[in-house]
């Protein structure tokens, strides 16, 4: 009965005593009350499985009363993801049947109890994803009675557990070890390689030193999975080691591997899943071509020193496989055969052809291409038809030329489009209208020209990122671009593009969010529901840099380096989510609107190289968050505006306005001459004279500021005098504040008296 809510039901139990025969119970996920009446009779002795799982059940139920008092002969309890406690009850112990426990998901505290080494037939205990904080040997110590005999799989991970290693030879059955995600440090002993029994071992994420050998593989003949990643470990065999195992799954990232791609590799024929990446490894691929297993399989070696080629096999069982090699040294021709598989990362490498051997395969299980920083030239094949699955497609920094192929329409499922930084021209195709579920497309520093068409505002409605910056499109700046509500970043900056901003900007609903962003930017593809998060090179404040994990974050218009002309259309200011806004270098005429200051959320306005008038609005300080301003070069007038935020820009930042005046420039406005200070030997009778012809400071000032001291003193003096009560607390609280002070400076000379004694 998983999932359904009985929420309202007390008498669930009542109705399970009478139900003799039952001997599995089910209510996993079902928002059972935390308290019940307890019926009095016993419940029935035949129940073998209880899962009362996702029930956000603590250690004061009813439920958990009822299972300790009644029910001694359940052979398999699930109590996973409820709302536990504190330690792990003793009275688990009581179960003496009991074979398989399982406590995921809960708020344990402290280790495992000691009246557990008395559960002579445990088999499965599982803790995974608690807070247990006892250090590792001493919950091998109170296991052991006759529970370290029965014990075959050990759910440890994801916990604060400490300490060393220990010797778990004590463990004889043991086939299951999770001990992922925890505080385990030093070595691992080579005892590890006499446990002939495991079968899984997941030692990763835990901060151990030294060195793996095959001495700790020595008896493990039905190893079969072995992730130790994200240690500083060191992985040093043999080359001419057998190992006695035959793995399906190893995952040993993030550590250290000597001597190149392990030799004994070739040994092994079942394994399917194989992550070296960022290992360390210096080899050459060119003749390793056992490193690829005859069936469907993931494979990474990304982030090493691999260099040489991809061996050309033909690996008719390679479709549906996952191969990562990006951020290597390889180079040469990229063979057809890795194109079969759902997924392919060979960039940041140099290769320098086998584009054109794309179309020797026809794959639309292909979900995932990334080819982007290699040496690929050449125009772009035209055989995108074959490969209809395609989401992610990414050729960005290489030399690709001549036109975008018009069979890229073909791209049905596509979500990221990633040419940037090639040498594409022509105009953009038709058929690209077709990829309705595009989110990302960029198409930065080529030689594409033409207008930018109608249909990239109307076929397109998820697009979220349109980068077309520093191509050759002119014409007028389509309205159809408002219909883009997702649009997060719309960069055309460095075109011909000419005519007035839309007014219809304000349509960008995305802009008008200063929450979270509406636009996923997160792809699921291929084996194991992978995520792919888009990435791009951002221009900052003059500065480029590359945002992956925060681009759904970028919010930003760029404009800068065309022929725009006209006013800044008013409507713009409603883009109060907007962070980042550069009209730079167009022909823009007008005033600055005085709405101005709805612009909360910015944070880079630049306004510079146009022939705007007018002041500057006194609502620009209203933006709090600006911490980059360009108004350079236009024809503003005027007083500058101030305020704390814009204080802190300097001079630059108005440069170019021969009819601006005051701070930060050295013009100062009209009536703003500085005064001169009195000299040192100057009489009194000067500088009052000087005072005088401030304007300012009078005599007139000094009658004013006598009198105002006169009445202040006494307002507060004489109601002090004649009000008891009130004279009474003032001195209170002086007294207050005299001991407060006093226990702060003796607690601060203890400090630094202990500090210099240390």
């Amino acid at each position: 009965m998983s999932f359904v809510n009985l929420s309202k039901v007390n008498n669930w139990l009542h109705v399970v005593n009478q139900l003799p025969y039952l001997t599995v119970l089910n209510l996993r996920a079902c928002s059972l009350p935390n308290n019940f009446p307890i019926p009095h009779v016993n419940s029935s002795t035949s129940l073998d499985i209880l899962n009362l799982s996702v029930n956000n059940f603590t250690l004061s139920s009813s439920v958990i009363e009822w299972l300790f008092n009644s029910n001694t002969s359940v052979v398999e309890l699930y109590l996973y993801d409820n709302q536990f406690q504190g330690l792990i009850p003793n009275a688990f112990s009581k179960i003496n049947s009991l074979e398989v426990l399982i406590l995921d998901d809960n708020e344990f505290e402290g280790g495992i109890p000691k009246s557990f080494s008395g559960m002579c037939d445990l088999k499965t205990l599982s803790l995974s994803r608690n807070n247990i904080g006892e250090q590792f040997l001493g919950i091998v110590q109170n296991l052991t009675g006759c529970a370290n005999h029965s014990i075959e799989e050990l759910y440890l991970d994801n916990n604060q557990i400490m300490g060393s290693f220990p010797d778990l030879t004590i463990f004889p059955s043991l086939r299951v070890l999770f001990l992922s995600s925890n505080h385990l440090s030093g070595t691992i002993p080579e005892s590890l390689g006499e446990q002939s029994n495991l079968e899984i071992l997941y030692i990763d994420s835990n901060p151990f030193v030294g060195v793996i050998s095959e001495a700790h593989f020595s008896k493990l003949t039905k190893l079969k999975i072995f992730y130790a990643y994200n240690n500083s470990l060191v992985f040093n065999f043999s080359s001419n080691w057998v190992p006695p195992f035959q793995l399906e799954q190893l995952y040993i990232m993030n550590c250290q591997v000597d001597s190149g791609l392990p030799k004994w590799l070739q040994t092994q024929k079942s394994y399917f899943w194989l992550d070296l990446s960022n290992s360390m490894i210096s080899d050459t691929l060119s003749n390793s071509y056992w490193i690829f297993p005859k069936k469907k399989f993931y494979m990474s070696l990304a982030g090493n020193q691999i260099s040489g080629h991809i061996p050309n096999l033909s690996l008719e069982s390679s479709f549906g496989s996952m191969i990562d090699l990006h951020s290597n040294k390889l180079e040469g021709e990229i063979p057809p055969f890795v194109f079969k598989g759902s997924f392919l990362d060979l960039s940041h490498n140099f290769f320098s052809k086998g584009a054109l051997s794309l179309c020797e395969s026809s794959n639309n299980s292909l979900e995932f291409l990334a080819l982007q920083n290699n040496r690929l030239s050449g125009e772009l094949p035209d055989c995108w038809m074959h490969f209809g699955g395609l989401k992610i497609l990414r050729l960005k920094n290489n030399d690709f030329h001549g036109k975008i192929p018009s069979s890229l329409g073909s791209l049905i499922e596509i979500e990221t489009l990633d040419f940037g930084n090639n040498n594409f021209s022509g105009e953009l195709p038709s058929t690209l209208k077709n990829c309705t579920k595009l989110i990302f497309l960029d198409l930065r520093n080529n030689s594409l020209s033409g207008p930018i068409p109608m249909w990239l505002g109307r076929s397109h409605p998820n697009l979220a990122f349109l980068f077309l910056r520093s191509n050759h499109f002119y014409g007028r700046m389509p309205p159809h671009l408002c219909h883009l509500t997702h649009l997060q970043v719309l960069d055309l900056a460095l075109n011909k593009i000419t005519g007035s901003i839309p007014k219809c900007l304000n349509n960008l609903i995305s802009l008008t969010n200063t929450k979270s962003p509406n636009a996923a930017i997160n792809h699921s593809y291929a084996l194991l529901s992978s995520i792919y998060v888009d990435q791009t090179i951002w221009m900052w404040k003059g500065r480029e840099y590359e945002y992956s994990n925060i681009l759904a974050l970028v919010k930003g218009i760029y404009l800068s380096s065309n022929k725009l002309s006209g006013v800044i259309p008013e409507e713009i200011v409603m883009l109060d989510g907007l962070i980042s806004l550069n009209l730079s270098r167009n022909l823009l005429t007008g005033k600055i609107t005085s709405d101005i200051g709805l612009f909360r959320s910015l944070e880079v306005l630049d306004l510079s190289d146009n022939k705007l008038c007018g002041e500057i609005p006194s609502t620009l300080s209203l933006i709090d968050g600006l911490n980059s301003l360009n108004l350079r070069n236009n024809n503003l007038s005027g007083r500058i505006p101030t305020g704390p935020q814009l204080s802190t820009f300097n001079a630059s930042a108005y440069e170019g306005n021969p009819n601006l005046c005051g701070f930060p420039l050295p013009k100062n406005c009209l009536g703003e001459e500085t005064p001169q200070n009195p000299t040192v030997n100057g009489s009194s009778g000067d500088a009052s004279m000087q005072d005088e012809k401030d304007g300012f400071i009078t005599r007139g000032f000094y009658v004013s500021a006598t009198i105002g001291f006169v009445v202040s003193f006494w307002g507060v003096c004489g109601t002090l005098l004649l009000n008891r009560s009130w004279r009474l607390s003032y001195f209170k609280f002086l007294n207050n504040i005299r001991d407060k002070l006093y226990v702060i400076g003796v607690v601060t000379v203890a400090r630094l008296q202990r500090q210099l004694q240390s």
